[in-house]
């Protein structure tokens, strides 16, 4: 026996045996302690947390013991009775029960030199394993010694301890398992692989042990029947058997368990690469009220909009300050086909939500200010693929308008006209300095990136316009609780006295109230600044806006691809942000920005349109108002003097000019034949791909008087001036006279989806 008296010795305490216990699996915490995410992270085995031995049911510690070691509290470590109960079977070639007690099998799993191979345990094996229970029997309490059992012992498969084993196959705690289930875990500890059948035989054996056990008081005995005769204990063997078969196969410990799955998975690959071990509990940056919030919050709002064909969305929530991430829902859960993919990563189009970053860089370019007149009607813009003709969602122009109007109410056109001046290039550059992952250049969105054509994840989004909460400054997001007093380290993104303007232009009503009407969604009883937009097809709705301390970012649509019905950004993503908003603030004011060195705000007014103009009517283009410029860019007036009809683009450039021009086009001399003037012979359209076909016009100009329209035969209509829907293919266009002479045709061609049948109605993003 001195033989294992070394290793014996050597043998660790509970203590250190309890600490370098490590779970299969990582608990994610929330800022205050709290248990957000239980996420597995060791493949290789499955275990559980660790079990005190009070948490185990009162029925699996008596089936352990009955089937394992019947004298358990009565030995020192080795049953020396049923030691020789076995030699003498040995002797006789008889089958007994192993003499192999609970603590000598502990003894097994704590040294793996004393572990039983595929041959059994060699003789100096079983003297060192004896020697080590006996250590282990001085140096630990009773309760210990089963309590390390039942956490370390390999129960079936990859299951080891009893946490895994009962959460596995029966669904619940340690703490509720009952006689049945009690019989066939211990069952399991002497043949974890077995057969059902097999294990079913041996529960059925523990179980009539467990209800042999005399009662705890004794009772006297039934008339008519001496208590020595009383029959035994009476178990139903086949229904254990149906039990067992059927537990066996249960896998119910799902690999991860919590409110914040998509959060808890990015945390640990961001934090813990490299081969770096992931620790037991991983403190983050969410409070956890609000992430339990912003989840019931995503799912009851998209059973609101069931039957519409959406079921997934996301909501992001930043601290300004800070850029900790206080809520990160990446899926509705259940409610989606899909609930694995993390909306918060998911690369969608962000339609209209890239427009403050469009006007911010202008206004900081001095090519606008925001009462800068910019033209919201019909343009052609020739593109090495065709003509880009964008359109607003309501199919309505409104003519001139400020560049306030403009963003605040999310028209489309205006956007283009901008991005013309500032030119794709530059604006992409841009939005890479905010932070957008863009992989492909400026030229290969062209024009379309005004509309947010690139695809970029709600995660870097809703970043970039914290960079604008934060006066133009960017910094990362973090995840982790970091070290206190530790500040961000921010870097200059955009010019602060553009980012402040956009800030109050996003936070003006009466300028989005054209598009979104007065009692928006959008309007909050604190002050914030917020964009919604809407991708093509209404694939994807989105909301981002902030607050004086708090960025949120909401994402509505399916992970697959589909197009919502009838699902704008006011009616999907809106109401979620509105609602998560005014949680933050329940108890906590938003204050307006103070405005920055370099910024003032002057008194404007704004003259007549061309029409009112020439009708000699005093009606302004917009009310007279106070607006913020760019210190040197102020003027007291804005103004149209001519507009052309056929005008391509009006620039409406901030100049010390107290009027903006317009280019006209010469009338048609007189006498001149009828001709066609828009578009050109030959030209080929390409369909905005960021709006639904349906909200597209192709307008068709002529000189000439008493003219009939006809596409590919069919009267289209009559005047100078016509819009046509677009329809893919090849078309001839022809103006006739009044017989029905042709007196000009072109022919073109259009690129890109048609409309379906019945287009969904759209509404304003």
């Amino acid at each position: 026996m001195l033989l294992g008296a070394p290793h014996a010795h050597a043998l660790p305490s509970y203590d250190e045996v309890r600490a370098d216990f490590k779970p299969s699996d990582t608990i994610v915490l929330s800022r205050e302690g709290e248990v957000l995410q239980r996420l597995r992270t060791d493949t290789t085995v499955r275990r559980g947390q660790w079990v005190a031995l009070a948490d185990v049911s009162p029925a699996l510690r008596t089936a352990l013991v009955l089937s394992e070691d019947k004298r358990f509290f009565e030995h020192s470590g080795v049953d020396w009775r049923a030691a020789s109960a076995a030699a003498w079977g040995n002797l006789w070639n008889q089958r007994t029960r192993g003499a192999s007690t609970i603590t000598m099998q502990l003894a097994g799993l704590l040294d793996g030199d004393w572990r039983q191979g595929p041959g059994g345990r060699t003789v100096v094996q079983k003297l060192g394993q004896t020697v080590a229970a006996q250590v282990l029997d001085r140096r630990w309490r009773k309760d210990q010694v089963l309590e390390a059992y039942l956490n370390l012992v390999p129960f079936r498969s990859e299951l080891v301890g009893i946490d895994a084993l009962s959460r596995t196959l029966f669904g619940k705690a340690a703490h509720g398992l009952d006689d049945r289930e009690a019989a066939v875990a211990a069952a399991l500890v002497r043949a974890p692989n077995a057969r059902p059948a097999l294990v079913a035989q041996r529960a059925c054996g523990v179980l009539r042990d467990m209800q042999a056990q005399p009662p705890p008081r004794k009772l006297p005995a039934t008339a008519g029947a001496p208590a020595s005769q009383a029959q035994p204990p009476r178990v139903d063997c086949d229904a254990l058997d149906l039990f067992t078969t059927a537990a066996l196969q249960r896998r119910a410990f799902d690999a991860s368990e919590g409110v914040a799955p998509h959060f808890a998975r990015y945390l640990l690959r961001q934090r813990f690469k490299d081969g770096v071990a992931v620790p037991e509990r991983v403190q983050s940056t969410l409070r956890a009220p609000l992430q339990r919030f912003a989840v019931s919050t995503l799912q009851q709002h998209l059973r609101e909009l069931r039957g519409r064909n959406v079921e997934d969305g996301a909501v992001l929530v930043l601290d300004n300050a800070t850029g900790e991430v206080l809520a990160w829902v990446g899926s509705s859960g259940q409610l989606s086909q899909a609930s694995e993919v993390d909306g918060v990563l998911a690369l969608r189009q962000p339609g209209s939500t890239l427009k403050p970053f469009l006007y911010a860089q202008a206004i900081a370019e001095r090519r606008l200010t925001a009462a800068s007149l910019v033209d919201d009607s019909p343009a052609h813009i020739a593109t090495a693929g065709g003509l880009y003709i964008p359109q607003n969602y309501d199919r309505q122009f409104k003519g001139w308008v400020s560049a306030r109007t403009a963003l605040a109410a999310s028209l489309n056109v205006p956007a283009v006209r901008t991005l013309v001046m500032v030119t794709p290039d530059a604006f992409h550059r841009q939005l890479r300095a905010v932070g957008m992952p863009l992989r492909e250049s400026g030229d290969y969105f062209g024009y379309s990136l005004a509309l947010g054509s690139p695809e970029v994840p709600l995660l870097h989004l809703t970043n970039a316009f914290r960079t604008l909460a934060n006066g133009g400054q960017l910094s990362p997001v973090d995840l982790a609780a970091p070290a206190r007093g530790r500040p961000p380290a921010f870097m200059a993104a955009i010019d602060a006295r553009a980012a402040f303007i956009v800030g109050d232009i996003l936070s003006d009503g009466n300028s989005r109230a054209r598009t979104f009407g007065t009692d928006s969604v959008l309007a909050t009883r604190f002050w914030t600044a917020v964009k919604t937009g809407t991708s093509k097809d209404m694939r994807d709705n989105w909301a981002v806006g902030w607050s004086e301390r708090y960025t949120v970012g909401v994402w509505v649509g399916n992970a697959s691809g589909a197009a919502m019905h009838d699902v704008s950004g006011t009616s999907g993503a809106a109401p979620i942000w509105a609602t998560v908003m005014g949680f933050l603030h329940a108890r906590e004011p938003s204050r307006a920005p103070k405005a920055p060195a370099g910024v003032l705000k002057a008194a404007v007014r704004f003259g007549p349109g061309p029409a009112a103009a020439e009708a000699r009517s005093a009606q302004p283009l917009e009310a007279a108002r106070e607006e913020w410029f760019l210190q040197g860019t102020q003027q007291p007036l804005f103004a149209i003097d001519s507009v052309a009809a056929g005008a391509d683009v009006a620039s409406g450039r901030a100049t010390k000019d107290s009027k903006h021009a317009a280019r006209k086009l010469p009338d048609a001399p007189p006498g001149a034949p009828a001709r066609i003037t828009a578009p050109a012979s030959g030209t080929i359209i390409a369909l905005d791909p960021d709006i639904p076909p349906a909200r597209q016009r192709l307008q068709f100009a002529a000189t000439g008087d008493g003219l009939l329209w006809r596409m590919d035969g069919k009267p289209l209509g009559q005047g100078p001036r016509v819009a046509w829907l677009p329809w893919p293919g090849r078309h001839v266009v022809q103006i006739t006279d009044a017989k029905g002479q042709v007196l000009d045709e072109i022919r073109l061609e259009v690129r890109g989806a048609g409309v379906a049948a019945t287009p969904p109605r759209g509404s304003a993003n």
